[in-house]
């Protein structure tokens, strides 16, 4: 089989790009919110937006359960490694039913691109307690899985076996070590993390309560950890994490024993 690229992709008319990149959506979202398989809705419109222009190597994605509603379902910003192998650089999934917090932008409304580069604090807060991981403006869909199948099978149809990922938050990689993906890069600062949060660790000590992300209950619990290293715990990013999965691996260690949610 040969091996596609994102940038090949990009290359294609638009009808047929748009035809190979709506294989990422997976069945079951589309049958959750009884949408066309061709993600056109009853009057025609596109419910699908991609910005894939030719000569470029990624593809964002979003896809809407209803025409012109303010967010995504499904959100993914897929790119071409330097090696040409698939690599996620985000891949989000929002319950549009469930209360928004406006954790992606100021008051003032600037965009502070998921809080990595401004933060709106007081929505943050909010969001936390409600029961929100750091990024997350709406509760997510609890459809990983299916999420992470449809896109194995969408590398898969490339011709590729391998495909990347970088974690955004602590959690998130977390997460993705129970779906069975493996560090390219990082592995040494989340063992780091994880003595650090356990008895006699130094990240204990600085779960002060200073902020309202950092109480010290946080130490037992991968979101509330997420948010305090969000919040400059580390006394830097969280960043320099870059993980990989091959098609078909399930996870191997049971990282759900580190602590509960």
């Amino acid at each position: 089989m040969p091996s596609y690229t994102i940038s090949g992709i990009n290359r294609l008319p638009y009808p047929e790009k748009r035809q190979i990149y709506t294989r990422l959506i997976p069945p079951e979202l589309l049958q959750k919110f009884n949408l066309a398989p061709d993600a056109f809705d009853d009057e025609g419109h596109d419910l699908a937006t991609l910005q894939c222009p030719p000569g470029s190597s990624s593809v964002e994605m979003e896809l809407r359960h209803q025409f012109g509603f303010q967010d995504p379902i499904l959100f993914g910003h897929i790119t071409d490694t330097l090696n040409e192998q698939i690599h996620i650089l985000l891949y989000i999934l929002n319950d549009p039913t469930s209360k928004r917090f406006d954790v992606d932008r100021t008051p003032d409304g600037q965009a502070t691109m998921f809080g990595t580069r401004l933060r709106n604090r007081t929505a943050e807060i909010e969001a936390m307690q409600y029961g929100l991981a750091p990024g997350q403006i709406r509760r997510g869909l609890r459809m990983l899985g299916p999420a992470i199948l449809g896109f194995e099978n969408f590398v898969h149809s490339l011709g590729q076996n391998l495909y990347f990922t970088e974690p955004l938050y602590y959690h998130n990689a977390i997460i993705f070590e129970r779906y069975g993906f493996s560090y390219a890069k990082g592995r040494k600062l989340m063992k780091h993390i994880q003595t650090g949060f356990s008895p006699g660790g130094d990240l204990l000590s600085r779960l002060d309560g200073s902020t309202p992300f950092r109480q010290p209950e946080a130490a037992q619990s991968i979101r509330l950890r997420s948010w305090a290293i969000h919040d400059g715990l580390l006394g830097e990013p969280f960043t320099n994490v870059t993980m990989f999965k091959k098609i078909g691996k399930s996870a191997d260690v049971n990282t759900s024993e580190v602590c509960p949610w």
